[in-house]
């Protein structure tokens, strides 16, 4: 969420396109600065689970329109929902949730791509993915607890764990924006470009991503999810597993061949 925000748009909308083999994901609030609503939420897992069964998807971007990533959710709804009863807003919690777990899950490379801003859940929205490109003038913040409020969208889960627990504490308290070479830096960013080119590059490397086996980034993608709470004992033994399932698969046959044959491999 992020503080005085404008009046939520009716046209708010999560709108989804291809190129080539990438899917992309475009958060859209025209005048709101691409402000959450709820009715995005369902929209986006239906989405990604229809992805995760479309093996001409190599990859997902999330982006937003114009050049700006997401606000986070709207405070005037926000206010509105306080005289309503709390399983209202819980439902709606546990939607947000499901399209970041939905995230995590998809079994294909999801990629932020970030110019302009992103607050609050949007920031939560860019943490989910796998890899994040941002504007160099991209701002990043957590302003929950300037107007009395507390995280949402996994951000102090993400937070917790891609920072140094002072400067997470420092960016959840204070609430104050945090440019993304600063990010950069520090390692929760990969990739800083000029602005307004965020997408573009964003792209760029997800047409490089589907070059590669999607079986072999699906099991790196589940193995670093499993590595967050596995013992290095437990951890061995998912390696393994994960290991035989890829040798075994017909990626693992053609990705060998082509390098001993020294040729490009070509994955179906």
């Amino acid at each position: 969420m992020a503080a005085n925000q404008p009046t939520l748009a009716m046209s708010a909308e999560l709108q989804a396109s291809r190129r080539d083999a990438t899917l992309i994901l475009t958060i859209s609030n025209p005048g709101a600065r691409n402000a959450l609503h709820p009715d995005m939420y369902a929209a986006a897992v239906e989405t990604l689970t229809t992805a995760e069964r479309d093996n001409s998807i190599r990859a997902v971007v999330l982006t937003g329109a114009d050049h700006f990533f997401c606000a986070g959710g709207n405070l005037r709804r926000l206010l509105d929902t306080r005289s309503k009863d709390k399983s209202e807003q819980a439902a709606s919690l546990d939607n947000l949730h499901g399209w970041i777990q939905a995230i995590r899950d998809c079994p294909k490379p999801v990629i932020a791509a970030v110019d302009g801003a992103a607050a609050g859940a949007g920031f939560s929205l860019a943490l989910a993915c796998d890899l994040l490109v941002a504007g160099a003038s991209a701002k990043f913040l957590m302003a929950y607890a300037q107007v009395g409020l507390t995280p949402d969208g996994g951000a102090s889960w993400f937070l917790s764990r891609a920072l140094p627990r002072q400067l997470a504490n420092e960016m959840l308290f204070e609430g104050k924006p945090v440019l993304a070479p600063r990010l950069h830096e520090l390692g929760l960013i990969n990739r800083v470009v000029p602005d307004g080119t965020a997408l573009d590059a964003a792209l760029d490397w997800a047409d490089d991503l589907a070059a590669l086996s999607p079986n072999a980034l699906e099991h790196i993608k589940t193995l670093m999810h499993e590595a967050e709470s596995n013992s290095l004992a437990a951890h061995f033994d998912a390696e393994k597993l994960h290991f035989l399932e890829s040798l075994y698969h017909q990626d693992a046959q053609e990705g060998i061949s082509a390098f001993l044959e020294k040729r490009k491999a070509s994955y179906k």
